[in-house]
C-alpha cells in the first residue's frame, strides 16, 4: 500500500477546493483531504468584510493583520501552531508592545483564524492567552471641568455641544452616537445598533439627553448626523485648550464615556448594570471602574472601628 500525493489539477478535480490549494492527499486510492495554505493577508482578503464593518475599528484591525503579516514575512500555513503564536508575541514584545496592545493585536488575529478554521482554510488552532494587563488610571471629569468644557464648545457650535451632553449621560462612544438615527431615539431611550461589540443596546436617556435630541430633523438622517468625527475633534481640542486643559492627553471625546461609567459606579449602580449600559463584551472590561465603589467599603470601616473599641474597653477593664 502506497502513499501517493498528487498535483492538484489532475484528473480528480473534485477534490480542488481553493484557487491556493497546492496538493491532495491520498491513501492508495481514497482522497482524504486537500492541503490547502494561506497567508494572513489572503485570509483577511477573504473574511475581513464579513468579520468587521466598516469604520475606525476596521482601519486599527487592517494595520494589526497586516504587521502580523509581516512578522510572519508572508508566509502561507494550513495550520497555526503554538509555536508561531508565541514568536509573533515574542516579536510585538520586542518592539515596544505593551500588553494591552498585544492583547488587541491578538483578539484581532484570533477572530480571523476561528473564522478560517469554521471554514475550512485552516484545520488547527493555537490557543490564545489573554496577556495581563497593568491596571491604568482612568481619567474622568468632574462637574466643574465638564461645565467649563462644555461652555467653551457651546460657543463653537450648538451641535458638538449637544453631542457632548449625550455622551456624556448616556456612555455611548462617538461613532454610535453620530450613526444614530431618528427611529433610534424614542420613548425616551436610545437604541445603538452599530457597536464595536456587535452587540445591539438600548438605554434609557436623562432629561438632558432628550433635550439634546430633540431638535428639529431637517433632512438629517438623525440627531447627530450633520456633525462628523473630525471637525468635532478640532472643535473639542480648541475648547479644552481653552479651559486649560490642552496638555491633558487624556482628556478626549472617549473621556466622556469614562465619565459616564465612573459616576454610575460612584452612584453606587452594581458591575453588571454598568457592564450592560456600556455594551462592554465582558464584565473584566467594566471592572476597571470598580475601585471606584467605595461606598462598598463603607461597611469595612465599622468593622475595624467596632474591633478598635473592643480592644480599648479590654484595655481599660486590665487597668
Amino acid at each position: 500500500m502506497s502513499h501517493d500525493l498528487h498535483a492538484v489539477g489532475s484528473n480528480n478535480d473534485e477534490w480542488v477546493t481553493s484557487p491556493v490549494a497546492e496538493y491532495s492527499v491520498t491513501f492508495g486510492t481514497t482522497p482524504l483531504r486537500v492541503v490547502d495554505t494561506f497567508s494572513l493577508k489572503e485570509l483577511f482578503a477573504r473574511f475581513g468584510d464579513v468579520l468587521w464593518e466598516p469604520g475606525r475599528h476596521k482601519y486599527n484591525v487592517t494595520s494589526f493583520i497586516g504587521e502580523l503579516n509581516e512578522l510572519l514575512l508572508s508566509r502561507r500555513f494550513s495550520a497555526f501552531d503554538q509555536e508561531t503564536l508565541d514568536d509573533l508575541i515574542g516579536k510585538l514584545r520586542s518592539r515596544g508592545n505593551s500588553n494591552a496592545t498585544i492583547n488587541r493585536k491578538m483578539a484581532a488575529l484570533s477572530k480571523l483564524l476561528r473564522k478560517a478554521y469554521k471554514m475550512g482554510c485552516i484545520h488547527s488552532l493555537p490557543e490564545f492567552r489573554r496577556q495581563k494587563e497593568r491596571a491604568g488610571r482612568i481619567r474622568f471629569l468632574d462637574m466643574e471641568e465638564e461645565t467649563r468644557l462644555f461652555a467653551a464648545i457651546r460657543a463653537r457650535s450648538e451641535d458638538a455641544y449637544r453631542l457632548c451632553i449625550f455622551l456624556v449621560d448616556t456612555g455611548c462612544r462617538l461613532g454610535e452616537a453620530i450613526g444614530l438615527t431618528w427611529n433610534d431615539v424614542q420613548g425616551g431611550r436610545a437604541s445603538f445598533w452599530i457597536t464595536k461589540s456587535a452587540r445591539s443596546r438600548t438605554v434609557p436617556m436623562t432629561a438632558r439627553a432628550q433635550r439634546a435630541v430633540k431638535i428639529p430633523k431637517d433632512g438629517h438622517k438623525g440627531p447627530f448626523a450633520m456633525l462628523q468625527q473630525a471637525p468635532f475633534r478640532a472643535i473639542w481640542n480648541e475648547a479644552k485648550a481653552e479651559v486649560g486643559l490642552g496638555s491633558d492627553t487624556q482628556v478626549v471625546p472617549h473621556v466622556l464615556r469614562h465619565t459616564c461609567a465612573s459616576r454610575l459606579v460612584q452612584g453606587g449602580i452594581d458591575m453588571r448594570r454598568v457592564q450592560m449600559w456600556l455594551g462592554h463584551q465582558t464584565l473584566q472590561m467594566t471592572m476597571r471602574y470598580a475601585h471606584l465603589a467605595t461606598s462598598d467599603l463603607d461597611p469595612c470601616v465599622d468593622v475595624l472601628e467596632m474591633t478598635c473599641r473592643k480592644k480599648a474597653k479590654r484595655a481599660g477593664a486590665a487597668a
